[in-house]
């Protein structure tokens, strides 16, 4: 018996678990991209169900109120992102582990000085949206900085040998203490600080785990001639940071600052739900594949291929969720949260659209920067912050938070598409055709499923009922159109989905 259980194991691991060995790089792309997409789904699901039950329990006020401390420690870390990682991840090198000391020590200086200010700048950053109970939350989670310094530099080796079931034990541990800390505590006491206390808990946890996770034990020490060099590599991380946070989470901001933190509170929830298929898919893309694109820069040709074999896959998956998230969004918002929470599902269903481009821009940037040209993402990202700025408050003060969402999601349509469509073809050498094409496919399959879906609308009385028919018909729809194309044209997705299959039955 025990024999048999060993023989699973070993057969476990030899299909999932990437070898030590360098290996095929095809293969440990794929097994990489399963444990992120394993790490994300599982991640997901437990942070929405935390959500769910913690929106009926404390209402929109509450969500919004963690939102403003959330927002100020976003910003700080934004700000500060030294770009290290990314660094290092782009190193030919294999061994980085000259560089972790420094590492660490300039961590650990940046998270004492982020700490510092939030803790004290919490008065001011309260009162600037409007919303003294903040204060005491934001002085609270200053203690996380701290616990991000803390961790072990060398959980750097996850991504950069694609050792992504490392990282999904890191993940899932975090996650898993913030939803059980959040819900114990709310069944005792209902509050914010339920989030608070688990929010805490999740950054805490992942900083002892990676020590556990790898054996290289850092210490205080600050080489110079290092720090030099990864800080002038991570400058335009740096500013790809602050830039991504400016139009990430600046529309929170502008959201807190004009409106209230019950509008905040829709805002965020509609932004989380309807762009779960993008966070979910970005973090895959972005985590994977800048390590796989930074082993083929030199070889244009190869880069180009991976590339687009990562932008169809990731199309094929993300057209159909974002276009399925659209259409039950009322039916959802109705059976899960309640009608207290109703007056998002417009603003939810704007930001599909937002969703969706941010996913496909997701394959994008691991390619600038794998080929050294940070300075790209960084450059369209301040024109696209400079552009919402200009639009992003009138629309907010005239529409509300519905405003808000057409904003963002109008900027991204245009100009950004068209100017990030450019310099992709520019550095992968490439033709706006072969874009259309990628993209002509799901776009006809998730046509037809969003017909099916209509056909399927109001035919139930019960919210919850009608969700899962429509879940149901959506992806039954989908499954055949996708298929019939794929009989029919050459979408070249069925010989990726093959390859998937084949290097995962190995």
């Amino acid at each position: 018996m025990r024999d048999k259980i060993r023989s699973v194991v070993r057969t476990i691991r030899r299909r999932f678990v990437p070898g030590d060995d360098g290996g095929d790089l095809t293969e440990r792309t794929v097994k990489s991209g399963m444990w992120v997409s394993a790490m994300n789904v599982l991640d997901r699901v437990l942070k929405v169900v935390m959500f769910i039950v913690l929106a009926r329990l404390l209402g929109p006020e509450a969500i919004g109120l963690m939102g403003i401390a959330l927002l100020t420690i976003s910003a700080l870390l934004s700000l500060t992102n030294l770009g290290i990682d990314a660094a290092l991840i782009q190193r030919v090198d294999d061994d980085v582990d000259e560089y972790l000391n420094t590492t660490f020590t300039l961590e650990l200086l940046r998270g004492l000085l982020m700490s510092s200010v939030l803790y004290l700048a919490a008065p001011s950053l309260a009162s600037l949206f409007g919303e003294p109970a903040a204060r005491d939350l934001i002085r609270a989670i200053a203690l996380v900085p701290i616990f991000l310094a803390l961790r072990n530099p060398a959980m750097v080796y996850f991504k950069k040998d694609l050792a992504f079931h490392k990282e999904f034990a890191y993940r899932v541990s975090g996650t898993t203490a913030y939803v059980v800390v959040a819900l114990g505590y709310a069944a005792v006491s209902p509050t914010v600080w339920a989030l608070v206390f688990g929010y805490l808990a999740d950054a805490g946890v992942r900083s002892v785990v990676t020590y556990f996770l790898h054996p290289y034990r850092p210490r205080p020490a600050l080489n110079r001639a290092y720090a030099a060099e990864l800080i002038g590599y991570g400058k335009w991380v740096t500013g790809s940071s602050i830039v991504e946070f400016l139009y990430g989470q600046g529309d929170d901001a502008v959201v807190g600052w004009l409106l209230t933190a019950t509008s905040l509170g829709y805002y965020q929830l509609a932004y989380r739900i309807s762009n779960a298929p993008a966070t979910e898919i970005a973090v895959v893309v972005s985590s994977v594949m800048f390590s796989t694109y930074s082993k083929l820069q030199e070889d244009q040709r190869a880069l180009r291929e991976a590339f687009f074999s990562t932008f169809r896959l990731t199309a094929f998956v993300a057209l159909p969720m974002s276009v399925g998230i659209y259409l039950v969004a009322p039916a959802f918002v109705g059976a899960f949260l309640g009608e207290d929470w109703l007056p998002m599902v417009l603003a939810m269903q704007i930001l599909v659209a937002y969703g969706l481009f941010r996913t496909l821009f997701a394959t994008f940037n691991p390619v600038w920067r794998a080929v050294g040209r940070p300075d790209v993402q960084t450059k369209l990202g301040f024109l696209r912050v400079a552009l919402l700025a200009i639009v992003i408050v009138p629309a907010t003060s005239a529409y509300g938070i519905e405003g808000t969402a057409l904003a963002v999601t109008g900027i991204l349509a245009f100009p950004m598409v068209p100017l990030y469509a450019r310099e992709m073809k520019r550095t992968l050498g490439t033709t706006y055709r072969r874009f259309l094409r990628e993209l002509s496919y799901p776009v006809a399959a998730s046509g037809a499923m969003a017909l099916a879906v209509l056909a399927a609308q109001n035919r139930v009385g019960s919210p919850l009922v009608e969700f899962a028919l429509l879940v149901a018909v959506g992806v039954v729809a989908y499954v055949l159109s996708a298929a019939s194309l794929m009989t029919l044209f050459d979408w070249r997705v069925k010989h990726t989905l093959r390859e998937l299959v084949s290097v995962m039955s190995k």
